[in-house]
């Protein structure tokens, strides 16, 4: 991941750039399992000009049984192209979730090979509140070539969680809700043991963003964020949650305060909270 590419871009940026040729916007609103809320028709209704919207629920290894996992190259290629997504696009990113989901799509591009990706800082709900322009008509894009290079550095399976249990090369860092890390509130998805991984720390990915207009917090307020939840930024890091949503937002500020040695739990508690033979602590 090339440091010279900024990974948030503010709202005036993005407004002043809105025409730009090599300008691409993606609205990856995700709702959490059980919310009544449709990301898509919320699109349909209202979006940034000439933004496309990415489905995270679609656009994932629909074989799977664990819910968005990550799709295989040949499916992210296919899926960028008729997007009008391609090689050497300007790429930015924005929801209007609670869960910061546009983090996941940043995320995924960047496991994908395409690097000049930013997310739009505070989102669609600081865009609305702005009072900056909206539309209703999806855009018809043209179709463009995206490779797509699946960087497995950045990516952690159960396999490798498991043999971290006892090797500790990784430190692990959980987004849930307190609550849910600790075993005391229930699951949002049904037949999932309650708890955390052992040995992991929690970080609630609200902690990193500013509750007043849900803009990312400075680099060292987050450092000491993290900092304070016990890890030692100066080893790796892997990231996780519920299902690969809200860990890529602690992957984000990970790397807003430099740090690289990092990676993504993809199964998340939703692999690790229902398999048979995972502790729980």
């Amino acid at each position: 991941m090339p440091d010279h590419v900024p990974p948030l871009v503010s709202t005036e940026w993005l407004n002043e750039h809105l025409s730009a040729p090599d300008i691409r916007i993606v609205d990856a609103t995700w709702h959490m399992p059980g919310d009544e809320r449709n990301a898509l028709g919320e699109y349909k209704e209202a979006h940034i000009p000439g933004a496309v919207f990415f489905d995270i629920n679609e656009i994932c290894d629909l074989d799977n049984p664990l819910p968005h996992m990550l799709p295989s190259a040949e499916k992210m290629s296919s899926c960028m192209r008729k997007l009008g997504i391609g090689d050497g696009n300007r790429v930015i990113i924005y929801d209007n979730s609670d869960v910061r989901s546009a983090a996941r799509v940043w995320f995924m591009l960047k496991a994908f090979g395409l690097w000049d990706v930013a997310i739009l800082d505070g989102g669609f709900q600081k865009w609305k509140t702005e009072r900056l322009d909206i539309e209703d008509i999806p855009p018809i894009p043209r179709l463009r070539h995206f490779t797509a290079r699946f960087n497995t550095t950045k990516v952690r399976d159960l396999e490798h969680m498991l043999e971290n249990l006892e090797t500790g090369r990784e430190q692990v860092v959980d987004a849930r809700p307190p609550g849910r890390f600790a075993g005391a509130d229930p699951e949002p998805r049904a037949d999932m043991k309650c708890g955390s991984i052992p040995g992991s720390c929690n970080v609630f990915f609200r902690m990193l963003l500013n509750p007043e207009d849900g803009t990312f917090k400075s680099p060292d307020e987050i450092r000491s964020i993290f900092e304070a939840a016990g890890l030692n930024l100066k080893n790796p890091v892997v990231t996780s949650c519920g299902s690969g949503i809200t860990a890529s937002v602690l992957l984000l500020g990970l790397h807003l305060i430099g740090h690289r040695q990092i990676a993504l739990y993809d199964g998340s508690w939703s692999e690790w909270g229902s398999h048979p033979d995972t502790p729980v602590s």
